[in-house]
């Protein structure tokens, strides 16, 4: 596989960069019209959330990205507030979006669901598996393959389906080949693209793809990318989900305690150079968790040199 050549020295991943230090835009970025580039959203609760929202959409629109995703509830129970979300962006906001959705579920209601994001022009889907079978009892709908596989054969190929995959691996995962294993299947079900957990260590990432690559999987990686803007947020999330925040990266933002500003600099600074490395070393876009907050992400944009759109309009 030809790849960019990727700078492997090791100040990229062992020396922490230093807050507010100014960042070089990496202006030949604007010319890679191929890159993706998308943003995840999750549906408001309350209306201080759809505030919240709305103030995030604003500012996260005139960059243009292919798509928004959204969330669903948790362990993919409660679509409705997805639902909603979604109509919301394709309607009063003329947006592409791609909406979550899991095997927790009945087929029915997964059905009933695919057929009207259809009906409302969804063009693209993220297919997760949920909380652990076992957690959830009967589901007619086990694996992420097999919500793929349904997908793909009730919507055909009018339709792009997203899966989640881990260059750190999964928390359940026995070993990287088992990972692996498991992203194939969800690829030969019918999955058109992968986007990552949101990871720290670019090396895992290429690997990952590296070794993707060795099985026959050709669809494109994206990697998710998490601002950094509260380190005991980031802790609990990284516990959660199995991501790994890097010793070194760690005991810096233990450093600064409660001083928020510092944690931000050098968050910002961090995911930046991250993903300086990852677009210069051929990753082919970029999925930012917003966790419905656009000015962490819109500063990693500026510093990345990425191209802004013109201000939309929306239908309000």
């Amino acid at each position: 596989m030809v790849r960019t050549k990727r700078n492997t020295t090791a100040t990229d991943d062992t020396i922490a960069p230093q807050p507010g230090r100014r960042l070089r835009p990496v202006a030949h970025l604007r010319a890679r019209a191929a890159q993706r580039y998308s943003f995840e959203l999750f549906p408001p609760r309350d209306e201080a959330q759809q505030l919240a929202l709305e103030s995030s959409l604003e500012k996260l629109l005139p960059l243009d990205p292919e798509y928004f995703s959204v969330t669903f509830g948790a362990g993919g129970s409660t679509f409705g507030p997805t639902l909603e979300t979604v109509r919301t962006l394709l309607t009063a906001y003329r947006t592409p979006c791609a909406p979550h959705l899991s095997c927790g579920a009945r087929i029915a209601e997964i059905d009933a669901l695919l057929d009207t994001y259809r009906d409302l022009g969804v063009r693209r889907i993220v297919a997760l598996r949920g909380d652990h079978p076992e957690r959830r009892g009967h589901r007619e709908l086990r694996q992420a393959a097999d919500l793929v596989g349904h997908i793909r054969r009730r919507l055909g190929d009018k339709i792009a389906i997203e899966v989640a995959c881990y260059p750190e691996f999964h928390p359940e995962s026995l070993d990287p080949g088992n990972e692996l294993r498991y992203f194939k299947i969800k690829v030969d079900a019918g999955a058109s693209g992968a986007l990552t957990q949101y990871f720290f260590n670019a090396d895992a990432y290429f690997r990952f793809v590296d070794d993707a690559a060795a099985l026959g999987i050709a669809i494109p990686i994206v990697p998710g990318i998490m601002p950094v803007t509260n380190f005991a947020r980031l802790a609990r999330f990284s516990a959660l989900c199995g991501a790994e925040i890097p010793r070194w990266m760690l005991k810096r933002l233990e450093s600064y305690g409660n001083d928020g500003a510092a944690v931000r600099a050098f968050g910002e600074e961090v995911v930046t150079r991250l993903c300086e490395r990852l677009l210069a070393g051929g990753a082919p876009g970029l999925h930012f968790y917003t966790l419905n907050r656009a000015n962490a992400t819109l500063k990693l944009w500026r510093n990345l040199g990425l191209p802004m759109a013109r201000k939309r309009q929306s239908a309000h």
